[in-house]
């Protein structure tokens, strides 16, 4: 399956996770849009990608994805840009356990959101082409952490979600395929999080756990995550798939017991 003519729009994508994916896609051809609420890093990110794939290959959009109109107005800007929207990931997040609100808009609120906004513009319902959805979301959802309550709920929502939509999809026909990526510790600014009390509240007591446990299971490189997106992204047969990425097994899938009546 060929990306060339795709376009995707990637959130979070200026660092970490994101901008891999995002440079994995534009060495696929694909054009791409940047959403990160950073604009400083977004901004010396696109200067980077222009240099590196050349000038009109991707765009930057500064967006809160918590802020339901601007996310909108990021994927129309896109399509009036590019002509079309073939690949959404959604992939921003953030681990605040003292804002607990702001975590669930921007882990779980905004995820779907993105979905909704990307079957807009991609659901053949609509009369669209299709397309296809990755909403990252943790191994915190397989492995709760009681210093990280709220974190781990979203994550929770965002599997429970992504794969209750993805038989929507299968359903009624949406031509869009939809699915979850769920990343151990990876290397991105999240980690540091853990050790701010302004992100922690009462469970920055635990920063040392944290470094422990980051220590016992290790941590991802960005890169190895994006080829497990561009692996969903290729691969027509995943719909629903529930993909993990640790370090001691690599890429692989998480398999449920089938639902009884």
């Amino acid at each position: 399956m060929s990306l060339k003519g795709k376009v995707a729009l990637v959130t979070g994508g200026a660092q970490g996770i994101g901008k891999a994916a995002v440079e994995a896609l534009l060495r696929s051809s694909a054009k791409v849009t940047v959403v990160d609420m950073n604009g400083t890093s977004g901004a010396q990110c696109k200067a980077q990608l222009d240099m590196e794939f050349g000038e009109g290959s991707c765009n930057f959009i500064q967006c809160d994805v918590s802020n339901g109109d601007k996310l909108r107005d990021a994927f129309q800007s896109t399509v009036d840009q590019f002509g079309r929207l073939d690949i959404v990931i959604n992939n921003a997040g953030i681990n605040n356990e003292k804002n607990w609100e702001k975590t669930i808009e921007v882990n779980l609120t905004s995820v779907i959101k993105g979905t909704y906004l990307a079957l807009d513009h991609m659901s053949q319902e609509y009369g669209k082409q299709g397309g296809t959805i990755i909403n990252v979301s943790s191994m915190a959802a397989f492995q709760h952490s009681p210093r990280q309550p709220v974190y781990t709920a979203t994550k929770h929502g965002v599997i429970g979600f992504t794969r209750a939509i993805a038989d929507a999809s299968s359903l009624e026909n949406y031509g869009v395929r939809i699915n979850v990526l769920c990343p151990a510790f990876v290397d991105t600014p999240l980690l540091l999080s853990v050790e701010q009390e302004d992100n922690m509240g009462k469970f920055v007591k635990y920063k040392d756990e944290f470094k422990h446990s980051m220590n016992k299971h290790g941590i991802l490189q960005p890169s190895l995550i994006a080829e497990g997106m561009m692996r969903l992204i290729l691969d027509s047969s995943l719909n629903g798939a529930v993909m993990k990425i640790t370090c001691s097994k690599g890429i692989h899938f998480h398999s449920y017991e089938p639902t009884s009546a």
